[in-house]
This record gives structure tokens, sequence and C-alpha cells, in this order.
């Protein structure tokens, strides 16, 4: 197995790791401050082909490969957290629902602005009742002549407040369980009866808005359906799986910057008369920190691997999110021991990355959740 990254990816790596340092990494703690959706880097990020990775050229996406796109979203996660968490709910979430199962025309009008940047996707399906549950959703899309009608709510939704396209996830025949669930594309700027109730205040990930929204009798013409009636459920599973690996890459990214931090404090702080990187407890957390984060690298890789072959990968994007969304809190949380006091503040960013490192592993299924899904697969 050829584990070297081919030119073109170290080409992508390189760019978008300049980015990083020079536009992203000097605002990240604006932003955490702030928690202000930041449109000016996205702009940016969108004149690099950033918001489109994985799809094709003829729908204004970049054309990389699945590797190259975790790869970019790991180097913009370790930048900022939330900037990580925008992308990939924009890009894994609501673009790959419109590549996916969207036709010929849908993609036109719809995906390739949101490859483009010009529109920033979001992807509606958690509600208050209905997180891991997703069949006890409540929302509903009635038919009526030529259009659906919806109403109810969701919750938690990545770029929520300042969507332009949201693929949405509505009961069409709520008596049919999971098999009655629908997809649909929204524009909220058109589709009355679009509304925001507001945006949660979280413990990290900011800058990206995490929006609650309501849908009163909102109407949407038939033709933004996605695929056929009762299709949806199968498309959130779907969805979910190959976003996993995008989520492995952010939790490796924010791992990455807090062990590339307490490397250099280390070897800057001096306790004895010496850095304290000459101390032998500090390079075993070092030594630890960075096999977690190589660890983490490789599972993300392979289920990567299999997604680009068009092999089932259930189990293995399972095993990447979980493993690197948890090594990522660990990895994290030696950062604030190794900077000790100064750990605990915020004159240091490794308070920051622990606090984004959390989120990993609530969303996009929860490590509980994970653990059924690769328990299931073992003894399918």
């Amino acid at each position: 197995m050829d584990f070297s990254l081919s030119t073109e990816q170290k080409q992508i790596r390189d760019m978008v790791s300049e980015f990083v340092d020079e536009e992203i990494k000097p605002v990240a703690a604006d932003i955490d401050a702030n928690d202000e959706f930041p449109q000016d880097l996205v702009d940016e990020m969108s004149k690099l082909g950033l918001m489109g990775m994985p799809f094709p050229e003829e729908y204004g996406g970049a054309g990389l490969d699945y590797h190259s796109y975790a790869i970019g979203l790991e180097e913009i996660s370790r930048g900022s957290g939330g900037l990580g968490t925008i992308v990939a709910a924009h890009t894994s979430l609501a673009g790959n629902m419109l590549y996916e199962f969207g036709n010929e025309e849908q993609k036109q009008e719809y995906l390739t602005p949101v490859n483009e940047g010009t529109d920033i996707g979001a992807f509606a399906l958690s509600e208050a009742g209905a997180g891991s549950d997703v069949p006890a959703m409540t929302t509903t899309a009635e038919k009526d002549g030529d259009e659906y009608v919806v109403n109810g709510g969701k919750l938690w939704i990545s770029n929520g407040s300042v969507a332009d396209t949201v693929t949405l996830f509505a009961k069409t025949d709520p008596e049919a369980g999971n098999k009655g669930i629908s997809s649909l594309i929204v524009r909220p700027e058109e589709d009355d009866g679009f509304i925001v109730e507001g945006t949660e205040h979280k413990l990290g990930d900011k800058g990206c808005p995490t929006a609650e929204l309501r849908f009163d009798d909102m109407r949407i013409p038939e033709d933004r359906l996605l695929g056929e009636e009762g299709d949806g459920f199968v498309h959130a599973l779907k969805t979910l799986n190959g976003g996993r690996i995008t989520i492995a890459a952010r939790s490796i990214g924010i791992a990455r910057a807090a062990l590339e931090d307490s490397l250099q404090y280390s070897q800057d702080r001096e306790q004895f008369d010496q850095p304290i990187s000459g101390f032998q407890a500090i390079q075993h957390k070092l030594a630890d920190m960075d096999t977690k984060v190589q660890c983490a690298k490789l599972l993300m890789h392979q289920a990567a691997d299999k997604k680009i072959r068009g092999e089932k990968f259930i189990k293995e994007a399972a095993q990447a999110k979980l493993y690197a969304s948890e090594i990522s809190r660990e990895v994290a949380n030696e950062g604030i021991q190794i900077h000790g006091g100064y750990g605990y503040t915020k004159d240091f960013p490794v308070e920051r990355y622990y606090r984004d490192a959390k989120l990993n592993e609530i969303y996009e299924g929860t490590s509980e959740i994970l653990r059924n899904t690769i328990a299931a697969q073992l003894l399918d």
C-alpha cells in the first residue's frame, strides 16, 4: 500500500496550509471571541476553490479526490474549528446531497453556486426530539398540487442562518416511519415561511452559526424534491457516512494545532534551568499526542480510499470519525496540561482547541452511535 501523497495532493496541502497560516490563524482568536460568520474568509476560500473541492469542474467544483478534500479540510480546521465546520456542512452535507441525489437540472441550478461559494449550503436534519433517532422527526411536507407545504422545525443546523440553499428532510408520509421521509431543496430567500428562530451560544465552534429553524406553511415547488418520495432516510445515512470522513479531518486538524503549539511551547518554556521539553514526562506526552494524530490520519485515509474506490466504507468512516474525534479532545487536553496555567487562559489558543474538539464527539454521529454502527457491521 502506498502511503505517499501525489504531487497534486502535496500542492493542495501546501496551498491550503499557506492560506491558513497567513489568513486564518491571525484572526482565529477574533472569530472565536466575536462568533460572527467570517464572510471575508469564506469569499477568499471560494476564490481558491475550497468550497467545492470534491466535486467535478462541470458543476463549479475543483475536481479533487476525497483524499485531497480531507487534507484541505484538515488544514482549514488547524486554523479554525469553526471554519472547518462551515466547509464540512457546506460541502460534505449540503453539497454531497445535491451531487449524489440531485438530477442534472438541480445540479446545474443549485450545486454549481454552492461549489463556487457564491451560495452557502446547509443540511437540515436534526430536531429537538430527533437527533440520533432520525425517524422521530415531526417536520412534514404535504403535497398540495405542484407544491409541498412544509411545517415544523429543525435544530442544531450548521450554517442554517446564513445558508442560501438548504437540503431539508421532512415526512411526506408520516405513517410510514423512515420510509416516509423525503429530502427537498429549500431556498430561504425565495420560500416564504422559512424562519430563523435564532442561533445557539456554544462552548466552541465559533464563527459557524448553529441555527434553530422553523417552517410555517412554507411552500416548495415539487421540482425541488431530491430523488423520489421516501428516499430521504437513505439519503441522510449515505450523506452522513461520507461526512464522517471530513469530521475526522476536522478532528485531526484541531489535534495537529494543539500538538504543534505544544511542541513549540515546550521548547520555549524553561523551568529548573532547562526547556520543559527536556523532561521525560513532557516528551512522553508529545510522543503520545503525535502517535494518536498519525493513527487517526491512517483511519481517515483508509475510509477515503474505500469511498474513492466505490467500496463499502460504513465501518471505516465510523471508526475514523470515532477515533479522530476522541483523540482530538485527548490531544487538546494534553496541550493544556503542557502549557500549565497559561493553557487555562485565553492568552494561548490551546483552550480554544479543547472547546472546538469536544464537538467532534457529538455531531454527525455521537461516539455512542458510532460504536453501535461499528458493532453492527462486525456482527452483520
